[in-house]
């Protein structure tokens, strides 16, 4: 036999990926890969039409008693085209990660394409955020009325400060907190402050920071898809991940920051319950979980991520005793120094109902904030959701199986949260900054999807038109 014919054609990388779909897939599913386009482009249809109807009818409302309190509905942006000093970088990144992601994601090394799609997405935010300029788009951003920068120097004494934190929060009250801190546990606050103390004062730097840490996310998040559902469906994620357009408002806002805590959480949670170091993963896991709910109440509901991680792990009990250990840090600290969480959290809620969510109308914001989400996650993330759900139904929710339906659970569970926050009537509006850390974990969604350069030139494409032709207001 000629040997040019013995020889395997494909890189070794190339023929593990091969492997692991075979694996992972059944021949029905490697059939749906490529099939149902026309179901997908009507799902993405009608979520064009959400969005429209979102704007329309968003604009009547808004002319007629200024009740939605939002600019350009259903995002809290003006419209303001321009350019700016980050135009041709972002392009740039766009087309390089379109052309060349999917077939890199396939071939490099893990630990290199981890390294690759962080650097990726620090290169796609921190261009984003330029287009705007740096002081508008970043510098800026976390020093307004709203932010938690404005109070750095009420923060000299921190024990102090947290005792008197809850009696600041309404606004009837003297010295009452701005929005955003009253609207938070002091976690985020405290973050800031001890920047701040480290010799990290100022805007630039808190934006800088909430960049940095919040593209972390993208590396938390394959590291999760990989330990849940297996390598091959991490590297189909990896370019969904670097082209978010969520990243219009991971750069700038504190919760960038809060979506790199949260995937880290859950990332290591899945490297917990698959088996790898349970007892300093899970430890850690518990940590920045404990954390995350002193970074936002919101936050809490990523107990339903949590559920379905421990659902699909193969060592769900093993470790639980060091998760709940390390959850009980960051409260017992914040408890000891004085600040209660459950106070602050009921009157936050009165707070919530003295400002703009007592006059922002439910029955509008109940259904227009999934018009946010679809601007933030993208029309592929559309499609592979509806994908996701397919295949759910088509197992009647069976977990074992093809890592596909592993995959779908661990999306849709961000989706479930997602709907629980939105009927609360706690997320009307800003749901395009509120909902990041939940947006990111629709992405993996994405990999199910075919063709997945037209896809990412579609999700490139809707995230430089928001940033060119609208300044958002984070």
């Amino acid at each position: 036999m000629n040997r040019d014919l013995r020889r395997d054609p494909h890189p070794a990388p190339l023929r593990d990926l091969d492997s692991g779909l075979r694996r992972g897939l059944t021949s029905g599913l490697r059939r749906g890969l490529t099939s149902g386009l026309r179901r997908d482009l009507y799902a993405v249809a009608a979520a064009a039409l959400l969005v429209a109807a979102a704007a329309l009818i968003g604009w009547s409302l808004q002319r007629r008693d200024g009740s939605l309190r939002v600019n350009w509905p259903p995002l809290l942006a003006h419209w303001e085209p321009h350019l700016g000093p980050g135009t041709p970088a972002a392009v740039l990144v766009a087309v390089a990660v379109v052309v060349h992601g999917p077939a890199l994601a396939r071939r490099l090394a893990w630990r290199t394409l981890l390294a690759a799609v962080w650097a990726a997405a620090l290169a796609w935010t921190w261009s984003l955020a330029l287009i705007d300029g740096w002081h508008r788009g970043i510098a800026e951003q976390l020093t307004t009325r709203h932010e938690y920068l404005r109070v750095i120097d009420r923060f000299d004494d921190i024990p102090a400060t947290l005792r008197d934190f809850t009696a600041h929060i309404l606004i009837d009250t003297p010295d009452n907190w701005p929005a955003h801190v009253a609207g938070h546990p002091p976690g985020a606050t405290v973050t800031f402050v001890l920047l701040d103390r480290a010799g990290l004062g100022g805007g630039g730097w808190a934006g800088a920071f909430c960049i940095t840490a919040g593209t972390t996310a993208a590396v938390a998040i394959l590291c999760a898809v990989r330990a849940l559902a297996g390598e091959s469906w991490a590297r189909r994620t990896a370019p969904f991940l670097v082209l978010a357009p969520a990243a219009v408002w991971v750069g700038t806002s504190a919760d960038g920051y809060f979506t790199a805590v949260t995937a880290w959480a859950v990332a290591l949670l899945a490297l917990a319950v698959t088996g790898h170091r349970p007892r300093w993963t899970g430890l850690a896991s518990g940590l920045l979980s404990g954390l995350t709910v002193y970074l936002s109440y919101g936050l809490t509901l990523f107990a339903v991520t949590g559920a379905a991680v421990l659902l699909l792990g193969r060592e769900r009990l093993r470790p639980l005793p060091y998760l709940a250990a390390g959850f009980l840090v960051v409260p017992a600290v914040f408890t000891v120094l004085g600040f209660d969480w459950w106070e602050a959290y009921r009157l936050l809620v009165t707070r919530y109902y003295q400002g703009a969510g007592g006059v922002r109308p439910y029955g509008y914001w109940v259904w227009a904030n999934f018009a946010c989400t679809v601007l933030i996650t993208g029309p592929a993330a559309v499609a592979g959701l509806r994908r996701c759900g397919g295949l759910l139904l088509a197992r009647r929710g069976r977990l074992t199986g093809p890592p596909a339906a592993r995959l779908a659970l661990l999306t849709l569970s961000a989706l479930l949260a997602l709907l629980i926050a939105d009927l609360s009537g706690m997320s009307k509006a800003e749901t395009e900054r509120i909902w990041l850390p939940f947006a990111f974990w629709l992405l993996p969604a994405c990999a199910l999807l075919p063709g997945p350069r037209v896809w990412l030139a579609g999700q490139a494409l809707l995230a430089l038109l928001l940033n060119h032709l609208l300044v958002t207001g984070w």
